[in-house]
């Protein structure tokens, strides 16, 4: 569902920002950013599923990096096609930054990336990157503790350094970091590791920060994402597992590698031939799921699987038999 409403908000608000001149459908959907902090609270849930089992920084670092290059180069050079194909000229980027962009890291050297949406991406290695050095560090231990410490670099930043080098905020994820947390602590309380009332200080703390930190329309969608997770755990969210919206969330990945500037380049076109900003709309949509779908089946997965299971097998040691004479 998350997927689906950041589609809709590119198409029918972004869409308008960036061409103004171009027709668009006639409502608009503000506030991407909200859906985009669902994603982190569920990134901050789900990290710990791989920390789990996790037994050197080595399988970490290759199982990140296959379980998200091969459909990001797979979307990266779709985009670029339809782009040229297209003749969205305003939408390229040098050769250098593309070049940039094939290690996921071009944020990292300002670069711009291939499509707007690949930013969250380097939002997300920088957590992967500060949940690796902490569990090389402790486990990951007295979790509680450590999102307390990361909550002070946070207000560090917001209220003593403003100033601090861009570099550290976007590696320490200072933006973001209550949001990822408020998933960190519900995964405890779903493992069964803390109760909601335990985690009740350090939700406080989070929302406090947000407070003091943030617009106060943030306040309220920290208290939402809080919300949902307390619902999801209680079992009062079963009726959105439904087949439709399940298979949605299977692709959702490459739907959102895929979808905001091949949309932007069918919708464009097509304003440009004449046809109806609806029909457009919905072309774009279509176009999304269908491409979403198919790198999802024909590379992600598979290529997920393979690159994996050749890692599985390097790491394994050889054992001979011994020879009798």
């Amino acid at each position: 569902m998350g997927a689906l409403l950041v589609v809709n908000f590119h198409y029918a608000t972004r869409f308008h920002e960036l061409f103004p001149r171009a027709g668009h459908v006639p409502f608009h959907l503000f506030g991407g950013n909200y859906r985009v902090l669902l994603f982190f609270a569920i990134s901050g849930f789900a990290i710990f599923f791989s920390l789990a089992k996790l037994q050197s920084a080595a399988d970490f670092v290759v199982g990140r990096a296959v379980r998200l290059l091969p459909a990001y180069w797979c979307a990266m050079a779709l985009t670029l096609a339809v782009e040229h194909v297209g003749h969205m000229t305003s939408l390229y980027v040098s050769p250098l930054a593309t070049l940039a962009n094939l290690t996921m890291l071009e944020q990292f050297f300002f670069l711009p990336a291939v499509d707007g949406a690949y930013w969250t991406l380097t939002v997300e290695i920088a957590f992967y990157v500060c949940m690796l050095m902490l569990w090389l560090a402790c486990r990951v231990r007295q979790t509680e503790r450590l999102i307390l410490g990361w909550l002070i670099l946070k207000l560090v930043f917001a209220l003593v350094w403003p100033d601090m080098p861009e570099r550290i905020v976007m590696i320490l994820i200072l933006r973001y970091v209550p949001f990822f947390a408020i998933g960190m602590v519900s995964y405890r309380v779903w493992s069964g590791q803390r109760s909601w009332r335990e985690q009740a200080p350090i939700l406080a703390a989070i929302i406090a920060t947000i407070a003091v930190s943030e617009s106060h329309d943030l306040i309220l969608a920290g208290l939402i994402l809080i919300a949902c997770f307390w619902a999801m755990l209680a079992g009062h969210l079963r009726w959105f597992c439904i087949a439709p919206l399940l298979w949605i969330g299977e692709i959702s990945y490459s739907l959102y590698l895929v979808h905001q500037h091949i949309g932007f380049t069918i919708m464009f076109n097509m304003d440009a031939a004449g046809y109806p900003p609806a029909l457009s709309y919905a072309a774009a949509v279509i176009a999304a799921v269908c491409l979403g779908a198919l790198v999802n089946r024909l590379i992600e997965r598979p290529a997920g699987r393979w690159l994996l299971a050749q890692w599985r097998r390097a790491r394994t040691p050889i054992v001979h038999a011994p020879v009798f004479k």
